[in-house]
């Protein structure tokens, strides 16, 4: 089992960095593996827990799009998805930046998944938690130190 190593995310950049990741990454809806990766991204942004990106070639569950669009600062405008496995829908549980910033240029029509909204999504072989609050979709792993932006109260840091 590989280990990740201790990062602590007030390190982590401002504006955020994009990197690629050398874990394998998956992510688990209806019983069923419907993203599996050696080829992800992760964006670093201070106080959060890295956002995983996974290229749309690895992934196996259909996506519609949902409702809404929300803009960042830094990489550009996001789109929404509804992902299907099996018989189950989770709605608006995905995201991707169809056209990103010069600087999140390799991000193009990859995909992020909010963990809280699949069965299970890991790094490596650890299973995630999200990213506290309800709208940002990082994924929280043991090797993480410091306080992560999300919970009530930490929205305007």
């Amino acid at each position: 089992m590989t280990v990740l190593p201790i990062e602590t995310v007030q390190d982590y950049p401002r504006p955020p960095a994009l990197e690629p990741v050398e874990q394998r990454l998956r992510v688990v809806l209806a019983g069923e593996t419907i993203a599996d990766t050696t080829r992800g991204l992760r964006v670093l942004e201070t106080h959060h827990a890295p956002t995983y990106y996974i290229p749309p070639e690895d992934i196996t569950a259909r996506l519609t799009p949902s409702r809404g669009t929300s803009i960042c600062e830094w990489k550009g405008r996001a789109v929404y998805f509804d992902v299907h496995a099996g018989e189950k829908k989770s709605d608006r549980a995905a995201w991707s930046y169809p056209d990103p910033t010069p600087d999140f240029v390799k991000l193009a029509k990859h995909v992020a998944f909010y963990p809280g909204l699949m069965d299970a999504c890991f790094v490596g072989e650890e299973r995630v938690i999200p990213q506290p609050g309800d709208f940002y979709g990082g994924w929280v792993t043991s090797n993480l130190k410091g306080q992560i932006k999300g919970a009530a109260g930490t929205e305007f840091w």
